[in-house]
């Protein structure tokens, strides 16, 4: 009887066994740093006299005088505005191209698919910075091809690193990147719709394109969701673009996003308590903005089941 119980005390306690490792790398590396981040943002330095000596620099609490002095930060606020900019541009962009390529691969007459499907996802495989590196020199006026051609035509030639254009360079760079992954996401989707639902659509004389608008799409839009809410996650986060174009131009501050104020902060500054505070915010940022729209989205597709 003793050895029954504990074969069955293994069996049931084997996928708690098995959770263990994981459940350890995640308070190591994930837990404990987000731990170790508000206890930094919660705190600040004192400085008695002139800061020299043993005791006359040391760690006390500052309760949320941090994040006050973030969410007041001129160049913090700014830098959030441009990233809602930058946003406005790339999400919407990416995800409708991505939804377009989905629905021509899907398509019965498309040839090459898989050539295609390749083409299109290989520039997701390509690492941030070297993407942002290749195309800021495509972007300068001395080097780049495309300003080469558009002074022999005699056309003008638009500098895509100052003022506005900045956004649409950025922009464009977050598109031809992300544009891949989010296709293949939606085509994976629509691999999964059963063929019968195509053969039935048909039968009741819909045309191709009524097929993708009122079958394809709204089967997809679990994906879609999905992929908007990387994509709002990505965007907030941006900072390997701006950062990497920096040398190339003087329209990128070096607080141009949110989250290169913070690696000023940590690293230009050496207030880390500060940073940490900021980090802070963009994550609170981020979890509202994401658990909002996956609430928003969830409530109407039970709207839309319940009619």
């Amino acid at each position: 009887m003793t050895s029954a119980r504990r074969r069955s005390y293994g069996v049931k306690g084997a996928p708690y066994a098995f959770l263990v490792p994981s459940t350890i790398l995640f308070a190591l590396f994930f837990a404990l740093p987000i731990g170790y981040a508000v206890w930094l943002s919660l705190h600040k330095v004192q400085v008695k006299g002139l800061g020299l000596g043993a005791d006359a620099r040391r760690e006390v609490w500052a309760g949320f005088e941090n994040y006050a002095g973030a969410l007041t930060d001129s160049e913090f606020v700014a830098g959030a505005l441009r990233v809602l900019g930058y946003g406005a541009i790339v999400v919407p962009v990416m995800l409708g191209l991505a939804l377009v390529l989905a629905l021509m691969l899907d398509s019965e007459k498309v040839r090459l698919a898989p050539f295609t499907r390749l083409a299109i996802f290989l520039p997701y495989a390509i690492p941030g910075v070297v993407a942002a590196l290749l195309w800021g020199f495509l972007y300068l006026p001395d080097v780049s091809p495309f300003s080469f051609v558009l002074q022999r035509l005699g056309l003008p030639q638009p500098d895509l690193l100052d003022g506005g254009g900045l956004y649409a360079a950025l922009s464009n760079i977050a598109v031809w990147g992300g544009t891949g992954f989010n296709m293949i996401v939606i085509y994976t989707s629509l691999r999964a719709i059963p063929a019968e639902v195509y053969e039935a659509a048909k039968l009741d004389g819909a045309t191709p394109l009524q097929i993708a608008l009122r079958i394809k799409i709204p089967m997809v839009a679990p994906s879609l969701v999905l992929t908007f809410f990387f994509s709002i996650i990505a965007t907030l986060q941006v900072f390997s673009e701006p950062t990497t174009l920096k040398p190339l131009t003087n329209s990128v501050s070096t607080t141009w996003s949110p989250l290169m104020k913070v690696y000023q902060d940590a690293f230009g500054k050496g207030d880390i308590h500060a940073a940490a505070a900021g980090a802070v915010i963009i994550a609170v940022a981020t979890l509202v903005l994401s658990f909002g729209f996956l609430r928003a989205a969830n409530s109407r597709s039970k709207q839309e089941e319940a009619r």
